[in-house]
């Protein structure tokens, strides 16, 4: 059950490193490294964008659900 959870935490990391690359930069920071500052905001979010943010916040909530799980179970095992 431990390396099943273990196995689910290294895949909603590596979701969630994807992700969070994948969003539009608000300006500033690591974001214009990557081309990010060279748009211009106009108008607000896309539909795709608004999508973006809620698959992200699921799989933010399930990779601590994962954490949390994982911590619970190694402490009952020991």
């Amino acid at each position: 059950m431990v390396m099943g959870f273990s196995i689910a935490l290294i895949v909603f990391s590596l979701l969630m490193m994807m992700l969070v690359l994948m969003h539009k930069g608000k300006g500033g920071g690591l974001s214009d490294m990557f081309g990010g500052g060279m748009q211009s905001s106009v108008g607000g979010s896309s539909v795709a964008e608004r999508n973006l943010d809620r698959i992200t916040v699921v799989i933010g909530l399930l990779w601590f659900a994962c954490i949390v799980v994982l911590g619970l179970l190694m402490k009952l095992d020991s």
